[in-house]
């Protein structure tokens, strides 16, 4: 949440940053703001609302200066209003900052009995006071920030400008992603290599507690022991046309359409089509001990994880445990030594998931990473590293990224299969078959989006709507309610088809959608009689089946969504399409925001 970058050029830098926040507008857009430092002037812009505000203002009120900080807020301390806005002023120190400040009552009621005024509700605005306080007792720059960054707890990215030094940005990072960039006569500084994509692709990421200076000389990094350290630089292979729209009406339908083509590349990292075999990136990674895995996730990483639990079962009979992140470490989880802890994030970065990781090492798992950002915390502090491959993902449902975790974990569902010897060689060869299948029939299953949008209008009328499925539908069932929640903000909850009858039921009637996932195979038949005790009291029902499938069960429905038939192993990945576009068109039929949902952002990353 929240986004950041800063730039020391040769030119005007206001525009860029502009540009620098339309990257980075995902991950907030509750507010945003621009400030610039030239020849001891500071001028800035802030608006409240989405970016266009802002943009309107630096239209009617240009901003001219060669050093700038820009911000995207997701509000989390104060509400989304102007005085609340990033960039915050306070004497001599402009600041951004992602995150949040978890002992700021306490040092801003001290700040305040020392006669300091507040302008915002923020806890950003103390760090600013904190900061100009040090400088007012006559510290350079330098060594406010480096003063003030131990006096804060929680988790922030943070990036300073200063009225009388115009050739100088400070960040700091402590539990959320900062990243340096090395231009020809300028730096950057961003939330994420995308922000800085066309700027450079030439970066460095800090390290937990990392502390940089910039100027346009280059970039000193400090650890938290203020020591001056180096951090690799690498080549980020980001462009600006890979947050292009094309010629999709949005984002998500642009990676809902993507699909295919995303799935077929993270399966080639992890397949080995002609020999039959399933390979990871670390080969040599040692299942054979390992007698029980945890699962932890967030959302719709949860729900990638909970089918990924039906197939460790099924394949390598191993037990496993399943837990939301931001529950994990206060049930005070038993973890068996030398178990094995798998970490799902599209990000990398979200906060609940990172504090999960590392409570679980310091309880001696072995970690493994399923994440889309393959330089992210998670990424960096795996002992086996599982990269999805689905690009950028701007639309705040995730959608692709969700269908490349199921591809990595089905693989690693095979991979640990065969080491435990629970896989004989033919079974290999076929699980790697039916893989290699499942672009092809997404493709198929995307097909059929015109009658999926004819179909919308009929849901946005709803109120409320239940998902239904069996097996690994059922976490489907779970990320098909999700989706229509989060972008069309209609009430929808998903169950496993059998509990229906055990509460659920009672909600029935003509008015209550229910959308039944139920491809053709060996749980059909159960997941049918509980949707023929949907329709015997009135339930209107979708059907969200095969051609076998509708033939049998379609009769009596309001509504059928044909997939193509597919091996039970990759349904979860062909029926995902279908849920996803269904919520997508409702949303679009309602007029809502679909790629920036109210209330939501990209990348959590406070607890």
């Amino acid at each position: 949440m929240c986004g950041i970058i800063g730039i020391i050029g040769r030119e005007d830098v206001a525009d860029r940053l502009l540009a620098g926040l339309r990257r980075l507008e995902y991950r907030g857009y509750d507010s945003a703001g621009v400030a610039v430092v030239e020849n001891g002037v500071l001028a800035r812009r802030r608006a409240e609302g989405k970016l266009d505000n802002l943009a309107r203002k630096l239209a009617a009120e240009p901003l001219d200066g060669t050093v700038g900080i820009a911000h995207t807020r997701w509000a989390t301390h104060g509400a989304p209003t102007e005085d609340n806005a990033h960039p915050h002023v306070v004497g001599e120190v402009t600041l951004v900052h992602n995150g949040i400040i978890e002992n700021f009552k306490p040092l801003r009621d001290a700040l305040i009995a020392e006669g300091r005024t507040f302008a915002s509700q923020t806890d950003t605005e103390v760090v600013a006071h904190l900061v100009d306080r040090e400088l007012q007792r006559g510290l350079s720059p330098v060594d406010a920030v480096k003063k003030v960054l131990p006096q804060l707890h929680g988790a922030f990215a943070l990036a300073f400008l200063f009225r009388s030094h115009p050739d100088l940005l400070i960040g700091a990072r402590l539990g959320a992603p900062l990243v340096v960039g090395y231009g020809e006569g300028e730096t950057y500084l961003g939330s994420d290599a995308l922000a800085l994509a066309p700027l450079t692709q030439k970066i460095a990421y800090l390290d937990e507690g990392d502390w940089a200076v910039l100027t346009r000389d280059g970039v000193t990094i400090h650890d938290r022991d203020n020591q001056v350290v180096d951090r690799p630089t690498t080549i980020s292979g980001l462009t600006g046309a890979m947050i292009d729209k094309g010629n999709h009406r949005h984002f998500m339908q642009k990676e809902i359409f993507e699909q295919p083509v995303v799935v077929a590349q993270t399966l080639g990292s992890y397949l080995r089509p002609l020999a039959g075999e399933v390979s990871l990136p670390i080969p040599e990674f040692d299942f054979t001990q390992i007698r029980r895995v945890t699962i932890v996730a967030c959302g719709t990483s949860f729900y990638a994880g909970m089918v990924a639990k039906y197939w460790f079962e099924q394949f390598a009979r191993v037990p496993v445990d399943l837990d939301v992140a931001s529950e994990f470490r206060y049930r005070e989880p038993v973890l068996e030594d030398g178990g094995l802890a798998l970490f799902i994030s599209q990000s990398g970065e979200t906060a609940d998931t990172l504090a999960a990781l590392r409570h679980a090492r310091a309880a001696g798992q072995k970690i493994a990473v399923v994440v889309n950002v393959p330089t992210s915390s998670m990424a960096r502090e795996a002992d086996l590293l599982l990269p999805t491959h689905a690009g950028p993902e701007i639309g705040v449902a995730s959608t692709k990224a969700f269908t490349c975790q199921l591809a990595v974990l089905a693989a690693l569902a095979a991979n640990f299969a065969r080491a435990k010897g629970r896989l004989s060689r033919e079974e290999e060869q076929e699980i790697v078959r039916h893989l290699a299948e499942a672009p092809a029939a997404m493709n198929a299953a995307i097909a059929h989006d015109d009658e999926i949008e004819a179909l919308a209008p009929l849901i946005a009328k709803a109120r409320d709507v239940l998902y239904l499925g069996r097996g690994p539908d059922y976490p489907m069932a779970l990320e098909g309610a999700l989706k229509l929640k989060e972008i069309s903000y209609i009430h929808a909850e998903g169950y496993a088809a059998g509990e229906m009858k055990h509460g659920p039921i009672a909600l029935i009637d003509e008015h209550v959608p229910v959308i039944v996932i139920a491809p053709s195979g060996p749980l059909f038949d159960k997941t049918v009689s509980n949707m023929q005790e949907v329709q015997a009291r009135g339930g209107k029902v979708v059907l969200i089946s095969d051609a076998e499938g509708i033939a049998a069960a379609g009769e009596g429905t309001i509504a059928t969504i044909e997939m193509p038939r597919v091996h039970p192993l990759i349904a979860p990945l062909v029926y995902a399409v279908p849920v996803q576009l269904l919520a997508y068109h409702v949303a679009v039929a309602k007029g809502t925001d679909v790629d920036q949902p109210r209330n939501l952002a990209k990348s959590v990353t406070v607890e």
